[in-house]
This record gives C-alpha cells, structure tokens and sequence, in this order.
C-alpha cells in the first residue's frame, strides 16, 4: 500500500465523466438510457411467445430470457445509479432530478415484465422449476430466482401485479421524487461572522454537531421552521404513500405493514422481535451515558438538538488524504486486500468529498454495475466524523468489491446485511484512533462518537419504527392529519429514547417531515435494518478481534454469500448463531454498552 497521491489539502470531486461524460446533458447517457427502453420493448415483446412447457428447448427459451432481464437490470441500475450522482452533487440540477425520474420509469417498466416470469414460475411443478434451475447461467443465480418464486406465490394475479407497478410510476413513486425536490430546495438564513448567508438544511445539519449549544439550538430551530413551511405538504406525501401501500397490502392478503420489509430484508419476524427486546432492556444503561454528558456539558436538560453534542476535543483536523491514509493504513492491518481496495478506491476519484453549497445532505456508495465500480458521495469537513464517515462508505464500497465478479442477481443483498461492512470499517478505525489517544480529551471524544452511534440505533431509529408501526395503524382508519403525526413522532420519541428527553422541548415532532427515509418508496420501514446491521456488524466485528487477521478470509467469505443467502442462513452459517434467539443480540448490545463506564470514569476525572 503506497500513500496518498492526492494533490493539495483540498477534498476532491469525484470521477463520474467517465462513466457517461457531460453531465445531465451528456449525449452518451441519453442514448444508453434509449437502449434501455428499446430492449424492454423486445424483452416485453418476447414475453407473449415464451413457450408453456419446460421441455429441452423451453428450457433454453426461458433462460436466455431471464439472463436477457439481468442484463436490462444491471443498466438500469447504471443509469439509475448516475442519475443519483448529478442530483446529489448539485440539487438544482433540473436536468438530473427529470433522469431520477426517468430511470424510476425503466425500473418499473422492467418489474413490469418481471411479473410475467414471476406469474410463470409460481405455476411450474417443483421438479420442471429444479431443472430451469439447473440451465446454463442459471445455477448461479438459483437464490434469486428461488426467492422471487416464493415471493410471486403471495402476490396478486399477474395482471393485477402489472396494473399496480404501472400506475405506481406517476402515482407512489412520483411522491417520492416530489419530496426529494421540496427538501433540496428548503434554505435556511443563518448568521455567519456577522453576515447574512443561505445555507442548505445539509449544510444546517453540520451545525448540530456544534459544541456552542447555541448554534446547535438555532440550527434545530431554523431546521424546523424550514420544515413547518412544508409540513402539510409532507403530511399529504407521507399520507399518499402509506395509502397506496396498504391498499396493495391489502389485495395481496397481507396482514401487516411489516411483511414486505421483512422480505426485504429476507429475515424472520422472531430475529427483528429479539432484536428491539435487547435493545429495549439492555440498552437502558444509554442513561449513564447521557446522565454523564449533561454534567460534562453543564446543562440540566438533554434536547434533541443536544445528541450529537460534541464531549471532549480531537485537535487534530484532518485534510482528506490524511484521513484517507489513516483508513487505508488500518484496514489494511486486518486485511491487505481492505487496504488496498481503499487506496484504489481513493486514488481514481471513486469519492466526491469536495465542502461546498448545493450538494445533497447526507452520504452515500453505490458500486457502479457493468464497470465493477464504486462511487462515494459525502461533503468533508476536515475532522474526525468525516474520517469516519468516509471509512464507513468505503466499507460499502469494498462488500460491493467482493461481489463485482456475480452476476447481478447474485450481487442483491439485503439492508439488513448492507451495514455490514460499512460498521465494520468504522470499528476498525475508531479503536485505532483510541490506541493511539494519548489526551483524555481524545479519548472522551472518541468514546463519546462511539456512544453517539448507539444511541441513534437503539434510540433514534427504534422511534422511527415505532412511529412507522403507529401510522399504519392509524393510517389504515383513514387520513392522519399534520397535528396528529406530530403527536405520534413525540409519543415515540418518549418511548424510545428511555425519557431521556427533556418533557417540555426536548423532542422533534417534525421529525416525521425531515427524515428523507420515512419517503421512500423503493423501501418501506427504512430504519430497523440500520439497527440490525450495527449489531450484526458488533458481532462480526468481536470476531474479529478474537481471531486477529486470520479472520479476514472468513470476512470475505460472509460478504460473498450475503447475495444468495437468507440474513439469517448468513449468521448461521459464518458465525454459528440462531439470530431468533436473545443470545446474540444480548451479547451485542452488552458489548456496545462496555464502552459506557469508562466515558462516564473519564468524565469524572
């Protein structure tokens, strides 16, 4: 592993010109995205002919069909996948936002002609089905195919399946498209060495981690001021998607909201239940840690704008090859091929850093399909969160690396073991910035990073499933007005949050309207897998340290299978456990409240 090749202190933009050059205009991209269309039109065209029956020459038929499907699904993603890149490095790029919509229409075109294969594959006998399976370029790919069969059994008729993913184009998925455009052009006026300035709500965000509690209240305050400009926009938004889901829901025979993001996530009701009940009751000793904080921070009332109040000072500022140096260095202590991944990654402008006004909030990775490629969005401020959050994308980056080589439908993993790798790369660096922390400061700071995380996943996203559970619920009796989601989100925030939060302005209820997750249509309950994922990557993570670098094969190998295993067969089958049961998620919670003590004896001293 070689250092940084990076030039200057500046954090960079990323390579996307040679994915498709030119930008929202770029002629290449059009006529890529022209071809998609063109080839679902044979596709579909193809579907009528198909023959009935898996004989030899059937057979062939229908794989050389469906392996035509995964190569159309791959270049959707691409396109899909550039699209988010040019509206998430400038949002006001008209351009981009009409390819997001675009390639949001492929996708569906594309489910579209799936329900076909899904209709055909729910009618073959088990023993017709086994031998498709076994075709040329099939086998590979079983798991996929194997899963969407038993998924197709539940759903509605084919045609039914069709109408729905049709309208849902300019109807559910057009909410979602809608929010994202109302939330890239809220601005806040902030003060700013005496001057006015517009800032983006990501670029607000920034100001929350603040140690002056003063800025962290205004930037709450103008947060939510922004949002309540919008909040019965956002109340008629959430409204129509949970309507249009339910209404499926319900021709589909399915009993309970969380069905589809359990398939999703392709695990068990009982593993999800065991997981909120270790949190629910281990997770309690949070208390000592904030308890702890508002002494160290001097105030007697802990507001939501006071979570990720910063304890303790690492002076150290990071430019962005630093900080890419110090994650190449340890990854690449537990595995050479983590750390020159990394490197690469790094060096070929696969990351687009660069602190600057337009840019979406938030960060992200998605590996780039057909080109086995990556690419890392985020903005870099220089300090020890944005080091961590460049390891914790980069994680990303590398599980889609041990996959490049799969076919596409082998490379689909679940949410709930995409946190995976990403949680293991913050791990890793985190306790190698504390081996290195000589200061108390230090080491208060990076303790109290680490206690931060857990409590968002045991007390931040358990209220966003909470509240997701009540609005189905109440949803489902007819419209929920503005005030009363408002009510929902602040009864679930008590809950969750242990009572942590000061009683009298202590809570969020807007929180329903500014979370982008609780708007997405491609996923719904898009919060317990970050949850899941945090502690499964614990576990992983403490064998780890057991074994040393001897596990990194054993890594490796768990990350190949998370496309073509169930969440749970993984866990099994990589680390022994039976995630249905307390044990592991006891253990895990345990083990993230470890750290709990010695921030609190550091805070004394």
């Amino acid at each position: 592993m070689t250092p940084s090749t990076s030039n200057g202190n500046r954090a960079p933009k990323w390579d996307i010109d040679s994915i498709f050059s030119g930008g929202s205009e770029s002629k290449q991209y059009k006529e890529f995205c022209a071809q998609i269309e063109t080839d679902l039109g044979a596709a579909q065209s193809k579907a009528p002919g198909l023959p009935g029956e898996l004989n030899d020459a059937g057979r062939r038929t229908w794989a050389a069909w469906i392996l035509e499907l995964q190569g159309i699904s791959e270049r959707i993603h691409l396109a899909s996948m550039f699209a988010l890149c040019l509206v998430s490095q400038n949002v006001d790029d008209a351009g981009a936002t009409a390819w997001v919509s675009h390639t949001t229409e492929l996708k569906s075109k594309l489910d579209i002609i799936k329900a076909t294969l899904e209709s055909f594959a729910k009618s073959q006998s088990d023993a017709d089905w086994d031998r498709l399976m076994s075709a040329d370029g099939i086998a590979s790919i079983r798991f996929y195919l194997d899963e969407m069969r038993r998924i197709a059994r539940i759903k509605m008729s084919e045609t039914q399946e069709k109408l729905a993913l049709e309208l849902a184009v300019n109807g559910y998925h057009a909410w979602n498209t809608l929010y994202e455009k109302m939330a890239g052009d809220l601005r806040v006026e902030v003060d700013e060495n005496g001057a006015k300035k517009r800032i983006s709500l990501g670029q607000n965000s920034a100001r929350l981690s603040s140690p002056d509690r003063a800025v962290r209240h205004d930037a709450f305050t103008k947060m939510e001021e922004a949002w309540e400009s919008r909040a019965e926009l956002a109340a008629m938004t959430l409204n129509a998607q949970g309507g249009f889901r339910l209404s499926l829901y319900r021709n589909r025979n399915w009993e309970s909201p969380l069905d589809e993001p359990l398939i999703i996530c392709r695990m068990k009701r009982e593993s999800l239940d065991a997981m909120w009940h270790a949190i629910e009751t281990g997770g309690r000793k949070i208390a000592d840690y904030v308890a702890a904080k508002k002494r160290f921070l001097g105030i007697d009332r802990f507001c939501w704008y006071d979570q990720d109040a910063p304890v303790g000072t690492i002076e150290k500022s990071f430019t962005f090859a630093e900080a890419g140096d110090f994650v190449v260095e340890h990854l690449g202590s537990f595995s050479k091929e983590m750390g020159d991944f990394t490197r690469m990654a790094i060096d070929k402008k696969w990351v687009e850093a660069e602190n600057r006004a337009g840019k979406r909030a938030g960060a992200w990775c998605s590996r780039v399909p057909i080109r086995k490629e990556t690419r890392v969005f985020m903005t870099f401020s220089e300090n020890y969160d944005s080091l961590s959050t460049l390891a914790h994308e980069l994680g990303h980056a590398y599980h889609g690396f041990v996959l490049r080589d799969e076919p596409a439908y082998a490379q689909r993993y679940p949410m709930t073991l995409a946190e995976t790798a990403s949680i293991f790369n913050e791990l890793r660096v985190t306790d190698a910035a504390l081996a290195t922390a000589a200061k108390r400061e230090e080491k208060l700071a990076l303790l109290d990073q680490k206690l931060q995380s857990a409590f968002v996943f045991f007390s931040n996203i358990r209220a966003r499933f909470i509240f997701d559970c009540r609005f189905y619920a109440e949803r489902k009796k007819g419209i929920v007005g503005r005030a009363q989601l408002d009510a929902l989100m602040t009864e679930a925030q008590k809950e969750a949050f242990y009572g942590l939060l000061d009683p009298s302005d202590g809570y969020h209820p807007l929180f329903w309207a500014s979370k982008l997750h609780f708007f997405i249509t491609d996923t719904p309950f898009y919060n317990f897998p970050y949850t899941f994922g945090f502690l499964f990557a614990k576990g992983v993570y403490d064998r780890a340290l057991k074994e040393g670098p001897s596990f990194a094969k054993s890594y490796r190998a768990l990350l190949s299978d998370t496309g073509r295993m169930t969440t749970d067969e993984v866990a099994q089958k990589h680390l022994g456990v039976d995630l249905s049961k307390n044990d592991f998620w006891d253990a895990a919670v345990a083990r993230t409240m470890a750290d709990v003590d010695e921030f609190v004896a550091l805070c004394r001293k």
